[in-house]
């Protein structure tokens, strides 16, 4: 059964959250606290974390900035305030998704759900990845990806990246100097469809970005998508 860590100072919620998931294959821990689930965090073995952004001792965002120090468990914010501001920050900081409270309990099960299968290595490649390229090392450069440890290295020193960061780059780099569609992007590495608000791409595009630096483009094509392309 998959262990999730919710942080979270509503019982309520917790309680609701935790018979649900219950019932869908998923055992849930929570903690009321920034510092409670940190601790949790340090010591536990978790799938993913659901992160309030309101916490009675300290901010989502800084529970956030240290998770990311120490672990790249992925991490769906619970944005309460409704702001956009927040799921933004969020995500810039290296949240994988967002659910803007009050939301329904299928809607944070499929964000769960989408989060899970794209990180977890286990699960089966589709075709189209297959017959890109059968590699477990995509080569760019300078630039390595490791696909079967799910990491980076860049003239061999390792690149942090977000699990939604990672499968991004991934889908990119195995069709490198071909277009790939926004809406496949969406789908696949982020597990949203075209009804979704695709903002949530661009902090995360703007975020790899950042990361590569120098050694590949990631090229916008207007009105299409995006394409990677290596440095000669």
């Amino acid at each position: 059964m998959n262990e999730l860590l919710l942080i979270d100072d509503d019982p309520e919620l917790a309680e609701l959250l935790s018979s649900y998931l219950d019932g869908e294959g998923f055992s849930l821990d929570a903690a009321t606290t920034g510092d409670a689930g940190l601790k949790k965090a340090e010591e536990g073995d978790y799938e993913l974390i659901l992160l309030d952004v309101m916490l009675p001792d300290t901010s989502g965002f800084n529970v956030l900035t240290q998770l990311r120090a120490i672990s790249n468990v992925p991490v769906i914010m619970l944005t309460g305030r409704g702001e956009e501001i927040d799921r933004v920050v969020g995500l810039e900081m290296g949240a994988d998704d967002y659910v803007s409270k009050p939301f329904q309990l299928r809607e944070l099960l499929a964000r769960t759900r989408a989060v899970l299968r794209r990180y977890s290595p286990h699960l089966a490649e589709d075709d189209e990845v297959k017959s890109v390229s059968p590699k477990k090392k995509v080569e760019l450069g300078d630039l390595v990806i490791d696909r079967n440890a799910r990491h980076m290295t860049i003239e061999g020193s390792p690149v942090h990246l977000t699990s939604t960061e990672y499968d991004i780059l991934e889908m990119l780099a195995l069709n490198r100097g071909s277009v790939v569609e926004r809406n496949n992007l969406m789908e696949r590495a982020l597990g949203r469809g075209e009804d979704f608000d695709d903002y949530v791409l661009n902090v995360h595009m703007s975020n790899l970005r950042k990361k590569l630096g120098n050694n590949v483009s990631i090229k916008t094509i207007r009105g299409r998508g995006y394409l990677l392309a290596v440095p000669q």
